[in-house]
């Protein structure tokens, strides 16, 4: 439930993962695809790019939208210093996969909230890391087959199977593994005025 005076909410994202977060506590809020360039031509770190990143999808949206608070998201995968990107395929899914066995994989989920009412920025980035078990490829294939996650950083989905792939995950939030912190998200949301369930 949302407060009535408070601005309507727009999620800078077509992500079904990011929109099924907020469907958890949101009963109202758009969901509208933020056409951004994401590619690194500053030559960004990784937690400075993701954060860039959130940052430019929210203001995109914001241009059409100026009444309304924007909720921007971003997520990388960092191992060893190598942004994953989304693979987009078997072939680049099953070699993220095997480069990750027995390896620990950062992932970078940061956020961007534009309050157009106080004309405010608000910016958080969690760190989840991600300890991958030992796997050959005869595991990596049969969890491809079972997700096909290739619309994921990392190639793989904490919310499918995953979890058959890691030793561990340490993280602040659970949540932010999916595409967002929502404890922060829900934390921030609650100071400005909107009533949650």
């Amino acid at each position: 439930m949302q407060n009535l005076s408070a601005p309507t909410i727009f999620l800078a994202s077509s992500s079904p993962y990011r929109r099924g977060l907020l469907d958890r506590f949101l009963d109202h809020y758009e969901a509208v695809s933020a056409n951004v360039d994401e590619s690194n031509k500053q030559g960004l770190g990784p937690e400075e790019l993701a954060s860039h990143l959130a940052r430019k999808k929210a203001e995109a949206v914001a241009i059409n939208a100026r009444n309304a608070l924007i909720i921007g998201a971003d997520q990388l995968a960092v191992l060893e210093d190598q942004v994953l990107g989304k693979p987009g395929g078997h072939q680049k899914a099953i070699e993220q996969l095997l480069a990750a066995s027995g390896k620990t994989v950062t992932f970078l989920t940061a956020v961007c909230i534009l309050d157009p009412i106080e004309r405010t920025r608000y910016e958080h980035t969690d760190k989840t890391t991600v300890r991958f078990r030992r796997f050959d490829r005869r595991l990596a294939e049969a969890y491809l087959r079972h997700d096909e996650p290739y619309d994921c950083a990392g190639s793989f989905k904490i919310e499918g199977a995953g979890f058959v792939l890691f030793e561990a995950v340490n993280t602040d939030d659970p949540t932010a593994l999916i595409g967002l912190p929502m404890m922060w998200v829900a934390d921030r949301l609650l100071q400005l005025g909107y009533l949650l369930p």
